[in-house]
């Protein structure tokens, strides 16, 4: 038999799915969310993947949230096994459920942005194929959202997602690195779990060249960035060795990373040549000075001139080199689709933020009338019971 407080507390466990008792949220009309999935090898997968997804369609439902899941964007990259026939199989059976074949194999974010193009919601939710992105936890990157009107909310991992250690080790040193030379703050939270605002998802999608990396592109059309940590674990990798990414997909996935990172390293190089050229004058000026102070200081004439000189044109020529290559760079980042600007509305966000303070709301009343309802229990008959079940 359980007792008051146990019951207590298994229900304040189970308020998270409540539907909001005082001021439910309304709106004129529903915030929609569109889901998209790269396709390579996802057979296994895929059927429940849309089965979750409808769970938390109808948990939305059921709460009273101003969310719908409008589509489930399923894209097939030319996949290795019997995923296309089943996307197809999907479609016709679920009205949610829209097919997309490339010609080929493009690749994990290529297939992404072909998705991400053509989907319709108001945000965009992307991840993987295999079910290590669970579709329940979209509810609290919404809740992010709320909290700080974020454009885009990653999922972050708490710990190692592939129990690799090359994998996930060389994975964070190589964020790190690029984080440090492009200046991104975001670089080391970048993950394919993600919820976009869907103008800006569209947008960059769109802008992309063939080597732009979507993550990079993104950060090009706002800096409202947040995360939200939670378990993420590649179980098809941990249990089988499997992956979608072959070493020479990694390699080239973070080639396109680097190359869409901007100009900061060559800032810096160009930094260095003028504290070069300028530490070469200083010293030619020093060394001028002590040939008329000093003439017979100097024993061996020639090799600090000749030292100085090399110091100064080497500099100079640094310096050259990073203003062109900066300048190419621009060009670069113009071809990868860097905008002069965007504009974006945010107004749906009210009713974002009113839920889930309503939700809130109704999970400290509905906490407090339990514990109220357990303080009023005669403790007489709380020891009873506790009484007869250990007589149990």
């Amino acid at each position: 038999m359980i007792s008051p407080y146990d019951a207590a507390a298994l229900a304040i466990m189970t308020l998270g799915y409540e539907k909001p008792k005082n001021g439910s949220v309304v709106t004129a009309m529903p915030i929609s969310v569109s889901f998209v999935v790269p396709v390579y090898s996802g057979q296994k997968y895929l059927r429940k993947l849309v089965a979750e997804i409808e769970l938390l369609a109808t948990q939305w439902t059921v709460s009273n949230a101003p969310f719908e899941v409008k589509e489930i964007c399923l894209v097939d990259d030319n996949a290795i096994d019997g995923s296309g026939e089943l996307i197809e199989t999907l479609a016709a059976e679920n009205s949610l459920v829209r097919a997309f074949h490339l010609s080929r194999n493009f690749g994990q974010h290529p297939a992404t942005m072909a998705g991400i193009i053509r989907s319709t919601g108001d945000w965009v939710v992307t991840l993987d194929e295999d079910l290590q992105h669970p579709p329940r936890s979209v509810t609290d990157l919404f809740r992010k959202v709320a909290e700080s009107g974020s454009d885009i909310v990653y999922a972050n991992p708490e710990s190692a997602v592939h129990q690799s250690l090359i994998r996930d080790f060389g994975s964070r040193i190589y964020k790190a690195f690029v984080e440090r030379a492009s200046g991104n703050p975001n670089i080391r939270i970048f993950n394919s779990f993600r919820l976009l605002r869907g103008e800006i998802a569209r947008a960059a999608a769109a802008a992309c060249g063939h080597d732009t990396y979507f993550d990079m592109a993104l950060s090009w059309f706002t800096q409202r960035v947040d995360l939200v940590s939670m378990r993420l674990k590649d179980e098809r990798f941990i249990q089988g060795k499997v992956s979608g990414y072959r070493f020479s997909k990694l390699v080239s996935h973070a080639r396109r990373m680097i190359m869409s990172a901007g100009a900061k390293p060559l800032r810096l190089a160009g930094f260095l040549g003028v504290v070069f050229s300028a530490a070469a004058l200083l010293g030619g000026a020093a060394l001028v000075l002590v040939h008329f102070i000093l003439p017979f200081a100097v024993e061996a004439r020639g090799w600090t001139s000749l030292i100085l000189a090399i110091v100064l044109f080497g500099g100079l020529t640094m310096m050259l080199i990073a203003v062109v290559l900066e300048f190419l760079s621009v060009l670069v980042l113009r071809a990868h689709g860097k905008p002069l600007f965007f504009v974006i509305d945010r107004s749906s966000d009210e009713a974002i933020k009113r839920y889930f303070s309503n939700v809130g709301n109704a999970k400290a009343s509905s906490a407090s009338r339990i514990v109220g309802a357990v303080q009023q229990t005669p403790k007489a008959e709380i020891g009873g019971s506790s009484a007869t079940e250990s007589k149990g």
